[in-house]
């Protein structure tokens, strides 16, 4: 089998050393580390750069979270990798799990990290809570899939599944683009617990999605465009 892990990163200098390493204790034999540096401004580049055994993507300028992983499943396909996971560069996600995601790859064609299937003394942002919970029970609505978290980042998935998807969305919303596309093409998923880290609460979103109900209707829109790309009844469609 062939692995590839993809960190999606931008502005990440302070975490990027620390991440790597210990991402590397977890891997898997022969696996690779590909960084993708969604134009950064800091001094991530250059880390990059200097950090051995990894493989490095640049985009001149930010194109968008959900461009950044885009690209990592596009390099993923086009290098014959089996498997892809996808962790942040914050430390939001924890590596010791790595070895528990590509494992629970054995019966699912995704394994979706959930920060709420288990009990955390951390609290989330309040808003973000209430669209995660907002959004995932409507995606469970349509897909029947009982998530607990659409929105977690720490993934794995088999190639060949990913590689039936027509992932097109740049911003924080392709989770709910892929969502929909993984039901309407019958892609299997299990959920895993990861634990519920915010080490930086000033973080934001960046232009209008700042805004909790501009960010919601952001979400549904992709959703309700997801769903009539997929020729669905109306009845399918969130009210």
């Amino acid at each position: 089998m062939k692995h590839l892990l993809v960190i999606p990163i931008h502005n990440e200098a302070r975490y990027i050393p620390g991440v790597v390493n210990e991402i590397r204790k977890y891997l898997c034999e022969g696996a690779t580390v590909l960084a993708i540096d969604d134009g950064s401004t800091d001094e991530t580049p250059a880390l990059l750069a200097r950090t051995p055994g990894i493989e490095v993507l640049t985009h001149p300028e930010n194109l968008g979270y959900g461009r950044t992983l885009i690209d990592g499943f596009a390099h993923a396909v086009e290098h014959g990798y089996d498997h892809v996971m996808t962790m942040d560069a914050d430390w939001q996600h924890e590596p010791h799990l790595i070895p528990e995601f590509c494992k629970a790859l054995d019966d699912a064609d995704v394994v979706s990290g959930s920060r709420y299937l288990r009990p955390s003394n951390e609290e989330p942002p309040a808003d973000r809570r209430e669209i995660n919970r907002r959004i995932t029970a409507m995606i469970n609505e349509i897909t029947g899939y009982g998530l607990t978290d659409a929105f977690c980042g720490f993934k794995a998935y088999r190639v060949e599944a990913v590689a039936r998807l027509e992932l097109t969305e740049p911003g924080y919303g392709m989770p709910v683009q892929f969502w929909i596309q993984a039901w309407l093409k019958g892609l299997t998923v299990k959920e895993l617990p990861v634990g519920l880290v915010y080490f930086d609460r000033c973080r934001t979103f960046p232009g209008g999605l700042v805004d909790p109900e501009q960010r919601y209707r952001y979400y549904i829109e992709i959703l309700e465009r997801e769903l009539i790309h997929g020729g669905c009844d109306r009845d399918r469609r969130p009210s």
